[in-house]
């Protein structure tokens, strides 16, 4: 073993004083000649999917003691997509995802760390700190806090926090009475943990597990079990003999690793924003991650297990069927098995002895549920640089869909006509200015999503937009539209009454006007003043790049301006 980052600030004499600084909070001689192994813990009394993250720590640090390391745990923050979500407060969401990859940057380089344990459970988490692994390349490993129980039987199926959601639009349209969904709040969600459907928590946590960073099958393990805490101790035990064998994180975040994450979200069906966060943390890694590659894996892969909002299971049910390992030993012969993973063995060899899933959730490779991934990306006129779907989520019927465009310019603006009920069977929603610069931080459209479900148009409108959607969202819905509106994309030039035509089969998105009319309307189109020029988001807004790009932030002499 090379020797250690840490023990070239710790030794005598010349770092005494780095020494002394250690001891002061207690460590002693024997702690500093170990492995120093981070603990990047995003724990906190604000986020229901981090709330256990403080005893799983406990037991990270339990394996790493166990293996001859010496734990050195410190805090990340970790915003609530759900406590976000219909209000401002979803414009900081995305962004804060750079932020913990810088935050945990910071800490890992400045105190010369050997190897880190990503402790974080929720939407922008677990891609900020595989962000963070990707940048740094040292000795790292993924634990999630694990998804939370189902809650009350409600519209056919357990209920989540989204539940709360699809009610207040059947409060709305008189379709349940003020008790019953007052009631909801204390039914929903009885345990802490990541929401339990497949958004982009539980989604991203499959996704790590996809790619190599996680112990196989831990990434759908329930918040309250037992075996959580096994596996954050197993994970503490091998993050120390990563580090002793000097096997950095780009090991697993590369080609194959990132490949294999996008075909396991196509057999599951995970959230739309995979396709933001895979670029980002293949950007981070060197590794170009096109949306033309993501759709050709997607096309190519089978939907074989079908979770919330594809179908009434959720995730702790998934974990019960087999979870990630059964999934991907059915679509091994896709994957590339000799993908090396922090269990130090192969994709092949970790799935060598995984039982077939239960077939009533996970179909086989050779009977899926659809021949084609759960996710597509669509072009066309009015998404020339691409734009993203979830069809796993979107009932045939609606996989086709031609409607008249009805336009707002912020996600309030939509929302507000569809609880005054301005909005009727056939029209497009067109919710544009909600990009990754001209939101900023490009907003997810959950809300009008569930409002349109709870008065019941789910199945009779669609909503097109720049912003993005929760991993819960079903109906007919096309996000990521790229260019954004704030760019001068063509979303921008669609006016009332226009006709548009999601064809999600033949991967289009169209307006139906010629290149003659739209080209004339963009020639008359004025970049509004930007939304918000201070603090963190003035900066975001500035250097954030296209959704097709992972909205990563990118420095160039354009926003340099």
């Amino acid at each position: 073993m090379k020797q250690l980052r840490s023990q070239k600030i710790l030794q005598r004499p010349r770092w005494s004083k780095v020494r002394a600084l250690f001891k002061s909070m207690g460590y002693s001689d024997t702690d500093l000649d170990r492995p120093l192994i981070g603990i990047a813990n995003s724990w906190n009394r604000l986020v229901s999917g981090h709330y256990n993250l403080k005893q799983v720590a406990e037991y990270v640090s339990q394996g790493i003691l166990q293996s001859g390391g010496t734990p050195a745990e410190f805090g990340v923050i970790g915003a609530c997509d759900g406590i976000a979500s219909g209000h401002a407060g979803m414009h900081y969401i995305l962004p804060s995802r750079e932020l913990i990859a810088g935050s945990i940057e910071i800490m890992v380089q400045a105190h010369r760390l050997d190897g880190i344990v990503l402790l974080g459970s929720c939407d922008k988490i677990v891609p900020g700190m595989l962000m963070a692994a990707a940048r740094i390349d040292i000795p790292a490993i993924l634990v999630v806090g694990g998804p939370a129980a189902g809650g009350c039987q409600f519209d056919g199926r357990a209920a989540d926090t989204t539940s709360i959601a699809e009610g207040l639009g059947m409060l709305k349209a008189g379709r349940i009475d003020e008790a019953s969904y007052n009631q909801l709040e204390n039914r929903v969600m009885p345990t802490c943990g990541s929401c339990s459907f497949l958004g982009t928590a539980n989604s991203m946590g499959c996704v790590a597990e996809a790619i190599g960073m996680s112990l196989t099958g831990t990434a759908t393990i329930p918040a309250t079990h037992a075996d959580r805490l096994r596996a954050a101790q197993h994970s503490g035990r091998r993050i120390v003999d990563l580090v002793q064998k000097g096997v950095t994180a780009r090991r697993f975040i590369n080609r194959l690793g990132i490949e294999n994450a996008i075909r396991l979200t196509a057999a599951i069906g995970g959230s739309t924003n995979v396709a933001l966060h895979l670029p980002a943390i293949g950007y981070e890694a060197g590794v170009s991650v096109p949306m033309t590659l993501f759709d050709e894996l997607c096309q190519s892969t089978p939907h074989i297990a079908k979770v919330y909002p594809a179908a009434a299971p959720n995730v702790p049910d998934f974990h019960q069927a087999g979870g990630v390992p059964a999934v991907m030993k059915e679509i091994l012969p896709l994957l590339h098995g000799n993908a090396l993973t922090v269990t130090g063995t192969t994709i092949t060899e970790n799935l060598e002895n995984i039982p077939t899933g239960d077939p009533t959730i996970i179909r086989s490779r050779q009977s899926p549920w659809n021949s084609q991934g759960g996710l597509a990306v669509l072009c066309g006129n009015l998404a020339p640089d691409t734009a993203i779907t979830k069809p796993a989520a979107i009932h045939p019927d609606m996989h086709t869909f031609v409607g008249k465009a009805k336009c707002f310019d912020s996600e309030e603006d939509a929302n507000h006509a569809i609880l005054e009920g301005r909005i009727e069977s056939g029209d497009v929603l067109v919710i544009r200015y909600e990009g990754p610069k001209g939101g900023p931080g490009m907003r997810e459209m959950a809300t009008a999503m569930k409002l349109l479900y709870g008065r019941g148009l789910a199945m009779k409108t669609a909503v097109v937009t720049d912003g993005r959607f929760s991993g819960t969202n079903n109906g007919c819905f096309v996000g990521h539209i790229s260019p954004e509106a704030i760019e001068g994309g063509p979303i921008a030039a669609v006016y009332d009454g226009d006709t548009i035509t999601i064809d999600i089969p033949n991967r289009s998105l169209r307006l139906e006007i010629n290149d003659g009319e739209l080209q004339a309307r963009l020639s008359k189109w004025h970049r509004p003043p930007r939304k918000i020029t201070k603090g963190y988001l003035g900066i975001y807004s500035k250097l954030a790049a296209s959704a097709a790009e992972g909205a990563v932030l990118k420095i160039d002499s354009s926003n340099l301006e």
